[in-house]
């Protein structure tokens, strides 16, 4: 046993913990990863500090102590469930908790209808303290542990928390770990001469060092703000801000940087949190000449915090927000030794969606299912088809390319498209984030008014309002029954279309992607229950995509969703297993009729129940062809 081993050991004896009874999950979770835990520190910061090794060691038993007895008796549960959260019966919605039901009280209320929609697992946007104006929707954090006061308080959010757990839903918040508001305490001390403080954050005297890590770094918002660092008068210092003049950038080569953020973590573990998003991890290591993203530091440093959460706060799993390349998105997961992030955002898929939507050719997004689909047994993907934030067209040139396209001209398409300066186009959306020197930019707007809902109602025409809707259902069906959690975004629920309010707002009017965070208008969502509406449409459709899949346990994610080409290009599926059922999904991705052949797909059986628009058929009896109206799907229940 090294030295730190035994030090460790001394600590554990120390504090009295009942290691052979209540405690022994603690010290079974320690011992099993306490080697990793010493290795990561070293390999980070070298092999002189095990003052603040001993400092996390500490920090770990204290959390442990003050978890609720409740959330220990659901860290078993969890336990014995193994990977809980790649269940089929998790399903998600992502939301603003001041936009959908005003605060958190009244978030409360609201459970009933998100219940009878079939979610039981509620992401709650940034709900921590943030300035106005300068919040970057909440991702500019000035406290960690503060609920901010137009949501409630943190007796608000516990008491949330205490209704999902009798309503056995889950709870998914999210940690800032890459900056904080420059209102932070942190960096309110650095500005004011404390120089433990200033070295939370990269500080420059001159634009030196900034001007060579400009060399190579991209420009996150190029329009709103340009360049990588600002100019702060407190400090009469540059500061690295990567995001926004008013995020300032944590130092993670400062151990002490990790510790605190390893106790803000530990913080949200104890409120009983599900997941925990973890926001913009790919940007936490900065080293000169690279792009200062996806860093091999990063990943350490991810896999130490994942190992110190498996310890003190074991049922609470980590969600890596990594939105970048396919292949690259992979490394977040880590591997079967090297256990990182337990769940990631298929954010590649959901871009495939829009780009098969689009061009009527699922060829793309076939060819991109290799990045993509080779992940560790135990982990999962968030899957979804609209969220908080923009599109992005992050598949690869590659793939692009082996499909038979210019990546170039099918960039501008999609584009085109997407932003309605392309005539044959039923969307309506915005170009965000356009940056001239490079022509990239990223798509924001609704669901339901990229589907092509919003310009079919302002014609009031019947035919394209139906097409929109078969659209919306059809792209929801495809994440909803991919392997990994589905997680709806609020008001997509019931169509609702692009919010343009943001233009007049001071501290919206610069992000567009504020068209498509609606605030909710409950009339509008009783209309769910008017049969034949568009909402009760939407509405019912979306609850039954979500039945279908809490029915099926072979929707479960055990690495079984094997993708089939149709022989078509209109079309695309994947097929689910597992020891007691087969399913198979086929989605239409054109405005037009396809008609497929049985044996070219190879469907496994002759007798199915296509439990969408429930009908039994026996293949032969329908001279082995399956026909698909525009924008239509079939999910395929093989019988025995």
């Amino acid at each position: 046993m090294t030295q730190i081993e035994t030090q460790i050991n001394d600590l554990i004896k120390a504090s009295k913990l009942k290691i052979n009874g209540q405690d022994n999950l603690f010290y079974f979770k320690l011992v099993s990863n306490l080697k990793q835990i010493i290795s990561l520190f070293h390999t980070i910061y070298g092999p002189n500090k095990d003052t603040e090794l001993l400092l996390l060691a500490k920090l770990m038993i204290n959390t442990w102590k003050e978890r609720a007895e409740s959330l220990k008796v659901r860290d078993m549960q969890k336990e014995s469930k193994r990977a809980w959260y790649t269940d089929h019966d998790i399903v998600g919605m992502s939301l603003y908790v001041d936009r959908f039901a005003n605060n958190l009280t009244t978030l409360k209320e609201k459970i009933p209808y998100l219940e009878d929609l079939g979610i039981n697992f509620l992401h709650l946007m940034p709900i921590m303290k943030s300035p106005e104006n300068e919040s970057d929707g909440g991702y500019a954090v000035s406290d960690f542990k503060a609920v901010e006061a137009r949501f409630g308080t943190m007796s608000d959010l516990k008491s949330l928390q205490n209704r999902l757990l009798e309503h056995n839903m889950y709870l998914m918040l999210d940690v800032v770990i890459n900056h904080t508001s420059h209102h932070h305490e942190w960096a309110q001390k650095a500005k004011n001469g404390d120089k433990t403080y200033e070295d939370f954050f990269y500080t420059f005297e001159d634009r030196n060092l900034p001007d060579q890590y400009e060399v190579t770094m991209p420009e996150i918002f190029p329009h709103s703000s340009p360049g990588n660092f600002t100019w702060s008068a407190e400090l009469n210092k540059w500061v690295m801000t990567v995001f926004n003049y008013y995020q300032w950038d944590l130092n993670y080569t400062n151990p002490s940087v990790f510790l605190a953020m390893m106790d803000t973590i530990f913080f949200y573990g104890n409120l009983g949190v599900d997941i925990l998003r973890v926001d913009a991890p790919a940007f936490i290591w900065k080293k000169l000449g690279t792009t200062c993203q996806n860093l091999d530091e990063a990943h350490l440093i991810l896999q130490l915090f994942r190992a110190c959460v498996d310890v003190a706060t074991p049922g609470m799993a980590l969600l890596g927000e990594a939105i970048v390349a396919p292949k690259a998105i992979m490394k977040y997961f880590g591997s079967e030794v090297e256990n990182e992030c337990s769940v990631a955002y298929n954010a590649t898929h959901m871009a495939l969606q829009w780009d098969a939507l689009a061009t009527g050719d699922t060829t793309v997004m076939l060819m991109s299912q290799g990045d993509i689909y080779h992940k560790p047994q135990g982990s999962t993907w968030i899957n979804y088809t609209r969220c908080h934030d923009d599109i992005g067209l992050g598949f690869t040139d590659e793939n692009i390319i082996k499909a038979g396209f210019s990546p170039y001209d099918h960039r501008k398409f999609l584009k085109e498209y997407y932003s309605g300066q392309y005539s044959g186009s039923d969307a309506t959306g915005l170009l965000f984030a356009y940056n001239p020197k490079t022509e990239d930019a990223r798509i924001s707007g609704t669901l339901a008014s990229l589907c092509g809902l919003e310009k079919a109602i302002t014609t009031n025409d019947k035919n394209n309002i139906n097409k929109a809707i078969n659209k919306i259902l059809m792209m929801q069906a495809n994440s909803i029954f991919m392997g990994g959690i589905p997680m709806l975004f609020y008001g997509d629920d019931v169509g609702y279309t692009n919010d343009y309010t943001y233009q007049t707002d001071p501290g919206k009017e610069y992000d567009n992607r504020w068209a498509h965070r609606p605030i909710i208008d409950w009339n509008k969502n009783q209309k769910a229950n008017e049969l034949g509406s568009i909402e009760n449409q939407i509405f019912i459709g979306t609850q039954k995509l979500i039945s279908i899949r809490k029915n099926h346990a072979c929707i479960t994610d055990a690495n079984n969703t094997l993708w089939i080409e149709c022989g078509n290009k209109h079309l695309i599926g994947f097929r689910r297993w597992d020891e007691n059922e087969e399913m198979t999904f086929i989605f239409n991705y054109s405005p037009h009729k396809i008609y497929m052949s049985v044996n070219q797909y190879h469907l496994d059986g002759e007798k199915f129940h296509e439990l969408w628009r429930d009908h039994v058929f026996n293949i032969r009896e329908n001279a082995n062809l399956l026909v698909f109206d525009p924008y239509q799907f079939k999910v395929l229940l093989k019988l025995q």
